[in-house]
């Protein structure tokens, strides 16, 4: 059997083996010196931001405020390589499509921008004029706006996704598909019914405060490395980091800092978990319900044996509401039921929750691991409550951090991106633009890919990002694509949505984040993003354009409005030519931006004021608020095993991946090499099916809607993982993930509840 894929791990996180990746992605882009004087002004006040992760950025910042992650995504970016009209010339839409989603990208930056021609099968030059042109004209030949979909992805700027909405909305519809629809969702409905926002409470600075950190379904290793460097600053200084994550990450076990020499010389690593605690898929909110029962029993001890209280009973009694109602859910859930639902035992929890009571200053950071299933926004209301026992929200050291994933997913939410808009920001925008505001719901992505589906939707306009590959049920979603009159790409590279094409179809070439974007005075564009501490910072590229005929993605968005909606009522080619405009606009329509262009101006820019971090709590009971809700009848682990062969699978990244661009095939903190289409699996699992690592099988979903889905030739690797849940990389697997199955309340795709099982292949 074929195991050479499979390695040795990486001993630890980051040290020698990320600066040689970082060497071999600056070599890889064909220009190593130039990338490596770039990525010196990543994450810098008087450079770009890093176009990866939203993790915050210090203070007081170093001459190297960036990850090997970034590395890659800048190198990915600044590549020598390009996409040429003779690129797509060479090959048709059809043989391009075989590329896996690697070799496509590694094509190189696009140059021009392109229209599809369907004679031909191939993508062909367009002036853009005549792109503007027509897709303005097919706009506005819809029956109505809400035949149209207007996606986002969270690379786009501020300015960019506040034009977005603008255009959107004057063109009257609020259909706003946002890729925060399939990672976040569920943490802002969750954190705004507990806490009033949506947003996390915590700044980067109380993480040099906090005496205890709650990792919780998440890989910083592999998803923003530089949250790393903070947990190991935290463990040296004495605080314990306690880990819930199904499966051994080693980010979350041991860092080697790359940039503290003497660990690097000698060999050295710190070990970053205290505690490290293996909940079965979904298991999540019992765990968390388990710790709030040990807690409640510990004050319950305290108080009989006359010692000093645990649970903060001045802040419950001033700032919270429906404690009673929790205590009594707590108390009516058995120990019996935790234990199984979690996958852990009651000592384990007890462990995790003694670490809780003895931290004066408590933080819980927690992502798509707890984002993506039926239940995920009852789990975040748990961690809330968890949360609120001891006054963790509102004081130093302490408090919510949903860790976001692209660099600037918050910020396009802030200014707008949002198919439930507020009654109040509706309202601002009418008074700044004087235009009549769409006020009926739009769709989100789930939404969006049903209206395709069905035929009601017709158009479809995508501000970054692979929308085909980064939502689920792959085959449906290929289909929903081709069907539609209208398809647009903006974007930096081919990728595989592009090869979707509807009847009429453009692919439009931007600027990158590292790239200048000179207004027609010769001056450099600032634009803006806000991080996941809701940090706001400029951003402004040094490298010169991949090709002169790129546009910003504000001067696309400025031409398309242009030629859909004219300039009655806003001038869309003042905006694309001074972006300080479009901030006063911000400005005037969205609060805690006063003084924008000032503010952002300054070295590391400003924080937008979060009001629970304040406590003030912006609920219907002016509180923070208890949730009461029962546990979930049964998980994916659970159905999963009462079926012979049946397994709980979760979807995510490798290290050499950054959503769905993939940079490299190996995914060395795993000890996976040249190798993407495998399953992560427990030892035991394997020998109970008879099988052995490198066996190829048939990954097939189970779901009750008569659609057969399947991810053909996957292989096996043993892993540290619990027994009847497994793992694998999207997009490859997102094939599995059903358009029905998505989370209460939030409509995010189950992406970490798929329940499988195994067709096995015949070996050759």
């Amino acid at each position: 059997m074929d195991t050479k894929f499979i390695g040795k791990k990486s001993a630890a996180a980051g040290g020698w083996g990320a600066l040689k990746s970082c060497g071999k992605q600056l070599l890889q882009s064909g220009m190593p010196i130039s990338g490596a004087r770039t990525m010196l002004k990543a994450n810098q006040p008087d450079g770009f931001d890093c176009p990866g992760c939203a993790w915050g950025d210090p203070e007081h910042g170093s001459s190297f405020e960036f990850c090997e992650n970034g590395v890659k995504a800048v190198a990915w970016e600044a590549t020598e390589k390009r996409a040429t009209p003779a690129f797509f010339a060479e090959k048709t839409v059809s043989q391009l499509r075989q590329l896996t989603d690697y070799e496509l990208e590694l094509n190189g930056r696009l140059t021009h921008p392109m229209r599809y021609d369907a004679a031909s099968d191939r993508y062909l030059p367009v002036a853009w004029e005549d792109a503007f042109a027509e897709i303005g004209s097919i706009l506005r030949g819809l029956d109505s706006p809400n035949r149209a979909e207007f996606y986002t992805s969270g690379r786009a700027s501020n300015e960019a996704a506040f034009l977005y909405q603008l255009f959107v909305r004057v063109y009257g519809t609020n259909n706003f598909p946002d890729c925060s629809n399939m990672c976040h969702e569920a943490s802002g409905i969750a954190m705004r019914q507990a806490i009033g926002v949506g947003k996390g409470t915590v700044l980067l600075k109380d993480f040099e405060e906090a005496d205890a950190i709650f990792v919780i379904g998440q890989n910083p290793g592999t998803n923003h490395p530089r949250m790393l460097g903070d947990l190991r600053r935290a463990v040296i200084r004495g605080a314990r980091v306690v880990v819930f994550n199904p499966i051994r990450e080693r980010g979350l076990e041991r860092f080697s800092d790359p940039q503290d020499k003497v660990e690097m010389l000698r060999g050295g690593s710190t070990d970053i978990a205290s505690l490290y605690l293996q909940p079965q898929l979904g298991g999540d909110m019992a765990a968390v319900r388990g710790m709030a029962k040990a807690v409640l029993a510990a004050e319950d001890a305290a108080v009989a044996a006359g010692l000093p209280s645990i649970l903060d009973h001045a802040f419950l009694a001033e700032h919270c509401a429906g404690l009673a109602e929790y205590r009594a859910a707590v108390e009516a859930t058995s120990w019996a039921e935790i234990e199984d639902q979690s996958g852990l035992s009651r000592q384990e929890i007890e462990r995790a929750a003694d670490v809780y009571v003895n931290a004066e200053r408590v933080i819980c950071t927690w992502a798509m691991g707890v984002t993506q299933h039926l239940h995920s926004v009852a789990t975040i209301r748990e961690i809330a409550n968890f949360m609120f026992l001891r006054g963790n929200i509102g004081r130093p050291g302490a408090g919510l951090c949903p860790v976001r994933g692209h660099s600037n997913v918050q910020g396009d939410r802030t200014v707008g991106i949002n198919e439930k808009p507020s009654d109040d920001f509706l309202d601002a925008l009418e008074k700044q633009f004087r235009f009549t505001v769409p006020r009926q719901h739009g769709h989100n992505v789930l939404a969006a890919i049903g209206a395709m589906l069905d035929g009601s939707a017709e158009a479809f306009i995508g501000l970054g990002g692979n929308f085909a590959r980064a939502t689920p049920d792959s085959a449906l979603v290929e289909k929903a694509l081709r069907r539609l009159k209208l398809t647009v790409h903006i974007a930096t590279k081919p990728n595989h949505s592009h090869l979707m094409p509807g009847e009429t179809a453009f692919i439009l070439p931007c600027l990158g984040r590292t790239e200048m974007d000179l207004n027609a005075a010769g001056n450099s564009q600032l634009i803006s993003v806000e991080d996941s501490m809701s940090m706001v910072h400029g951003s402004a590229g040094i490298n010169r354009p991949a090709s002169p005929h790129l546009l910003s993605e504000v001067a696309i968005i400025a031409g398309i409005a242009q030629a859909t909606v004219g300039s009655a009522v806003v001038d869309w080619a003042e905006l694309a030519d001074d972006h300080d405009r479009i901030r006063d606009h911000i400005e005037a329509t969205i609060p805690g931006f006063e003084n924008y262009n000032k503010r952002l101006r300054k070295p590391r820019g400003f924080h937008l004021r979060n009001t629970a971090a304040h406590r003030d709590w912006d609920t219907p009971a002016g509180r923070a608020s208890f949730s009461s809700e029962a546990l979930p009848d049964e998980t994916v682990h659970q159905r999963a095993r009462k079926g012979e062969g049946r397994f709980a699978l979760q979807t995510f990244r490798s290290h050499d991946q950054y959503n769905t661009t993939v940079y490299g095939l190996d995914d060395r903190y795993r000890g996976v090499y040249g190798e993407r289409q495998v399953i992560f699996i427990h030892p035991a699992d394997l020998e109970a099916m008879n099988a052995a690592a490198g066996d190829r099988v048939d990954v097939v979903g189970e779901h009750d809607d008569g659609i057969e889905r399947i991810a053909e030739n996957f292989r096996f690797v043993p892993y540290d993982i619990p027994r009847g849940s497994i793992a694998g990389y999207y997009p490859e697997l997102n094939v599995l993930v059903p358009l029905g199955s998505a989370g209460r309340e939030s409509d995010t795709p189950t992406s970490k509840s798929i329940m499988v099982s195994f067709r096995r292949r015949k070996t050759a």
